[in-house]
């Protein structure tokens, strides 16, 4: 099912307002604004927030304080963390090379846990480092609360941040930028592959990053660099995968050819911002909509979270300020398996709108376990809390997403665990938990 609505320029803005949907795109050579759609809303990043946290991880290297050779432990928090993840069990520990491989193709939470406790001293420490670092970039709408992206209320972003960022990750540290085109990696028996469908799809996309939760709804920054043209692209709020990539490659194919072959003298994103600057982003202004056909984003009542005034200097006092307010903690203590993980977070956020389950993208591909198909997405989801409760370690390193689709006018949602390499495992894990009563089919997808 994709439903495509035709937005005027006058009438996009009163359409969208109460949506989740904003877009933007950006020159990176110049940082000319080429579209720009609800840029400077208040969005939830979802995993755009590991954007971020590669971004903290490339600093420390590019400090020498770790190598790719650096050993990540993992405390009991982080392995408890629920999908999408690694699976990697408390006490065990991976690369830095495979950590970032696995934020910016898996998405896993468990592993952004983990870069968090390492680099901060903790997850509340690490939130104010990189909130303290989106303000340095320019990024003056953007305050984080943890690594990954799961739901918290006053976690927040804006399309016009997210491509400051992007912008950024390539700029300061070229070096290590190749590793958003990372397709796919191995991890053990596992060959792990990106969420990103626009490879391949758009001549010179190399990456960046999606994110997905049900109160953000699918977003997606996408680079890319042809011809001598480079531009970042910024798509929030998408009612699916589908249609959410299909707005991005209509962007791109139109505002591409748009973009200049000079510029890149300058750093466009800034590292070093005096107090009191605004945004770095040069020539800043707003091109007319040419009517790039628009996804239909179901509009809803956002959660109001409360906006914290924070200095623009990044001193350490600065940093050191930067702490959550106390209606909003960062949760810390230990969860004991992954499917508390889900449920403590879930119940925390007293938003049943909020599904803290997938932020990653969209349904992996590649075979999957189905354990639920319904009209209502509730009962999907609690499909896939109650199995990943009953099956922790069959579902360990298992994506769990929901998948939409349309039967004869009526709109399904799939409960299902995707990352399976093939056939047999798809099918032993599907054996395993049918022998704990637990209905399931494996099915390619």
């Amino acid at each position: 099912m994709l439903a495509v609505v035709m937005f005027t320029v006058a009438g996009a803005g009163s359409a969208s307002a109460n949506s989740r949907y904003a877009a933007y795109v950006m020159d990176a050579r110049t940082g000319q604004v080429l579209f720009s759609r609800n840029a400077d809303e208040r969005r939830y990043p979802a995993s755009l927030t590991k954007m971020m946290t590669v971004y903290m991880i490339f600093e420390a290297m590019n400090a020498r304080r770790i190598s790719t050779k650096t050993a990540i432990p993992f405390s009991k928090n982080a392995s408890a963390e629920p999908p999408t993840k690694l699976g990697v069990k408390a006490g065990g520990s991976i690369t830095v090379d495979t950590a970032i491989r696995a934020l910016v193709t898996r998405s896993a939470n468990d592993v952004a846990t983990a870069v968090a406790e390492m680099l901060g001293g903790s997850e509340a420490g690490f939130a104010r480092m990189m909130t303290a670092k989106a303000r340095q970039l320019g990024m003056n709408s953007t305050q984080f609360r943890n690594a990954h992206g799961l739901p918290n209320s006053a976690q927040h972003t804006t399309a016009r941040d997210m491509a400051i960022l992007g912008v950024a990750l390539r700029e300061h540290f070229p070096q290590y930028y190749d590793y958003f085109s990372t397709r796919s990696f191995k991890y053990g028996k596992q060959t792990i592959s990106t969420h990103n469908r626009m490879f391949g799809r758009i001549k010179g996309v190399d990456g960046i990053k999606t994110g997905y939760t049900r109160a953000s709804g699918f977003n997606l920054v996408t680079s890319v660099e042809d011809n001598g043209r480079r531009v970042v692209a910024v798509v929030m709020g998408g009612k699916s995968g589908r249609s959410r990539d299909d707005h991005m490659a209509a962007l791109l194919r139109d505002y591409m050819p748009k973009a200049s072959r000079n510029g890149g003298g300058a750093l466009i994103a800034s590292q070093r911002p005096t107090p009191g600057a605004g945004a770095v982003v040069a020539s800043a202004f707003s091109l007319p909509s040419r009517n790039i056909p628009t996804p239909d984003f179901r509009p809803r009542e956002e959660v109001s979270a409360p906006l914290v005034a924070y200095a623009q200097e990044t001193t350490p006092a600065a940093v050191a300020a930067l702490t959550p307010t106390p209606s909003a903690p960062i949760p810390s203590a230990p969860v004991p398996t992954p499917a508390a993980a889900v449920e403590a977070r879930f119940a925390a956020e007293g938003d049943a709108n909020i599904d803290p389950v997938m932020t990653s993208s969209t349904a992996p591909s590649g075979w999957v376990v189905q354990v639920a198909s319904s009209p209502s997405q509730s009962d999907a989801f609690a499909a896939l809390v109650r199995t990943g409760k009953e099956a922790p370690r069959i579902l360990n390193t298992a994506n769990a997403f929901i998948e939409e689709f349309d039967n004869k006018g009526t709109v399904y949602y799939r409960a299902r665990f995707g990352g399976f390499a093939s056939k047999n495992q798809a099918w032993n894990a599907c054996n395993a938990l049918k022998k704990q009563k637990i209905d399931c089919y494996a099915v390619g997808s």
